[in-house]
């Protein structure tokens, strides 16, 4: 082989390492690109996959909080309507206690013979009460009669009524009546009463440590 073909064998050989040496070193670089590329997307779903589960989590959590305030309120609901419902079956008894205090029972009693023969239309009207009260309103009927019933011809039955309490005020042909009894009253203002002793409740709850 002459001097000249055997350089430019060696030239060749030469270019031909570089080239492979190029070669290898992209296929380097490519490899790293493509390790740090995937290292970016798999950090970049792990943070949406970590993202995407806290979410679900936080929805979970978010739904039982709600369903235990629900279920919360609903017991307290019960409870509170357990207590309206204590305290409205305690109320004959305070009423029963109220008219057996005279100084208390008496004005009450004038103040709803006079809303009842107001409300009635009729000149001449007749007030019934039970057999324990009997006694003190005859008693204070002169009084009551002019004082709470002015202007109308008010008469009080001698029949006894059955009621715990208070009196039935009623047009002579008892066509038309007053309930002032305490189960009258109670049925009358069954809802207010509700109102009232759910409104106490709530302010006592507020106030409460």
């Amino acid at each position: 082989m002459s001097d000249e073909a055997a350089g430019l064998e060696s030239a060749l050989l030469a270019h031909a390492q570089r080239l492979a040496e190029e070669y290898l070193a992209d296929a380097a670089r490519v490899k790293e690109q493509i390790a740090a590329d995937t290292s970016t997307q798999m950090r970049a779903e792990e943070e949406r996959a970590v993202l995407a589960a806290k979410a679900r989590a936080e929805r979970v959590y978010q739904q039982r909080v709600q369903a235990a305030e629900l279920e919360l309120r609903g017991e307290l609901e019960r409870v509170r309507w357990s207590l309206i419902l204590t305290v409205l079956d305690a109320l004959p008894a305070r009423l029963t206690e109220l008219a057996q205090n005279e100084s208390r029972y008496l004005p009450l009693l004038a103040r709803w013979l006079n809303e009842g023969t107001q409300a009635i239309e009729r000149g001449e009207l007749t007030v019934r009460a039970n057999r324990r009260d009997l006694p003190l309103l005859s008693r204070e009927w002169p009084r009551l009669s002019i004082q709470s019933a002015s202007g109308k011809a008010v008469q009080l039955s001698a029949e006894p009524l059955d009621s715990s309490g208070g009196i039935l005020i009623a047009s002579t042909d008892d066509k038309i009546r007053f309930d002032e009894t305490f189960e009258g009253r109670m049925d009358r203002l069954d809802e207010t009463l509700q109102r009232a002793v759910s409104r106490a409740l709530i302010a006592a709850d507020s106030e409460s440590p």
